[in-house]
Formats: structure tokens, C-alpha cells, sequence
């Protein structure tokens, strides 16, 4: 797990930096794509090279999860929301993203079949990350199983207050969503989570430096070949080897890259 603490918009476009590298070097990458406020600068940056020639026509994409009773369309969802912030904004075949249908009639077998198009792409080159207050990533809650696949979770409270401002109230909030689980995840190639805000520097602590355990799912990056934490100062505020990580990566050679 590599460590990278940094300022403002600064880790959005060193994101950025990782996606157009692996664009340029594999034109048909697989992009899994998170949503939230995390991975917005990252998407505006993305969305800024596009036009200046970054191309991804030949690029899939699939997202993290879904809300499970949304009607299509709705403004919340999280197929909508990733059209919005990014693939409207850059040359990606609308056929070519994909998410967890959360309007399905028999919700199993569509998780199964979106395990099943992860594969047929030829898995995740490339998977964007946030994390929540209570260390959550994608919506694997706390005691979620290590080896979980895409499924059906139930948000906890404190998960439904932290995304009730994407809505009109609390009560609009579904309970229910559909997740890649965290063994998918890790079966990424390389995964790249950011943090930003004081909010976060505990779960940041906690899922960094702290035991791995289902009680914070983001713990099992410690476990990832290949996981690219990118914060800001005051997402790091707690971590007790900040400085270590700050001089590991001043001195790191160039050509390692994330």
C-alpha cells in the first residue's frame, strides 16, 4: 500500500496522471469508476484532458454499485451520476459502461451477471475508491466478508445520513443497494482510493494503520498487491507515520510511477 499525502485538487490529477498512463499504454482499459465527492476532481480532470486528446473511445467502464428502487433516470442514481460527472463528458461508448441493476426483478441473478460482465471484459484494470466514515468501500459496510462478490447489502443509518444530502431528505434515501463486494474489488488490477477532509481521517487511520478486520472492510487494501491511497492534509491529520509516508514518496524514483 502506497501512501501519497498531498494538497487542494493535487491528488485528483495524480489520479489522473495513473488513468492516462494506462489509456496510453492499453487503449481497451477497464475502468471501475466510483461515485460520490471523492473521485470528482479526478473525473474534471479527466474530463479536461479529453479535451485536450486523451481518448477513450476504445475504454469500459463498470461502476462500484447501484441503488436498489430507483426508477431509471432518477438524478441520484448512481448510473445517472457517473453519466453526469464523467462518461457524458469524455468520447466513451455509452455501451461500454456498465453498473448493477438495481431495478431488476430477480436481484441475484443480476448480480451474477454483473460479476459475469466484469469477467468477459477481462476484469478491472484500473479501480477508483473512496471511503466512508465507517471505513466502508463501494457499499461493503462494516462486517462485510472479505471474499464478498456483488450483492444486495443494506445501508447502515449512519451511511444513509452521510448520502442524505444527495437528496431532497433522509427519508428519500433507499436502504438497499447493490455493491461490487471487496473480493471483487481486490481482484482489481490496481486500485487507487482517495480521501479528503477531516471527516475521514479516522477511518483513514483506522483502514491504514490499524488491524485488518470486517469492522473496517477498507482494511483489506492492506492486503492489495497493487493500492494507491492518495489524502489530503487533513484527511492524514491522524495517521502516526504521515511524516514516513510523506518522505517515502518525495524520494520514490520517477519511473515507479503510482
Amino acid at each position: 500500500m502506497e501512501v501519497v499525502i498531498l494538497g487542494g485538487r493535487q491528488a485528483g490529477k495524480l489520479a489522473a496522471d495513473a488513468i492516462e498512463h494506462l489509456l496510453r499504454r492499453k487503449p481497451d482499459a477497464v475502468l471501475g469508476l466510483a461515485t460520490g465527492s471523492s473521485p470528482l476532481p479526478v473525473y474534471d480532470e479527466l474530463a479536461a484532458r479529453h479535451e485536450r486528446g486523451l481518448d477513450f473511445s476504445r475504454a469500459s467502464a463498470f461502476a462500484l454499485d447501484e441503488y436498489v428502487g430507483l426508477p431509471a433516470g432518477h438524478p441520484e442514481s448512481y448510473r445517472e451520476v457517473v453519466r453526469r460527472e464523467f462518461t457524458s463528458r469524455v468520447n466513451i461508448a455509452p455501451g461500454n459502461v456498465h453498473g448493477p441493476d438495481g431495478s431488476a426483478a430477480d436481484i441475484p441473478a443480476a448480480c451474477a451477471a454483473y460479476e459475469e460482465a466484469i469477467a468477459a471484459a477481462g476484469g478491472i484494470d484500473l479501480q477508483l475508491l473512496g471511503v466512508g466514515t465507517d471505513g466502508h468501500i463501494g457499499f461493503n459496510e462494516p462486517g462485510s466478508s472479505f471474499t464478498s462478490r456483488t450483492r444486495i447489502k443494506s445501508l447502515i443509518e449512519q451511511t444513509r445520513r452521510d448520502n442524505a444530502r444527495f437528496f431532497g431528505s433522509l427519508a428519500e434515501v433507499p436502504h438497499h443497494v447493490l455493491t461490487q463486494g471487496l473480493g471483487t474489488i481486490m481482484a482489481a488490477r490496481h486500485v487507487i482510493l482517495l480521501a479528503t477532509g477531516a471527516q475521514k481521517a479516522q477511518a483513514v487511520s483506522d483502514f491504514i494503520e490499524g488491524p485488518v478486520a470486517a469492522v473496517c472492510p477498507a482494511s483489506i487494501l492492506q492486503f492489495h498487491p497493487h493500492a494507491t491511497i492518495l489524502l489530503d492534509e487533513a484527511a492524514a491529520s491522524a495517521l502516526k507515520l504521515a511524516d514516513f509516508y510523506r518522505h517515502t514518496y518525495d524520494n520514490k524514483p520517477a519511473w515507479q510511477g503510482l
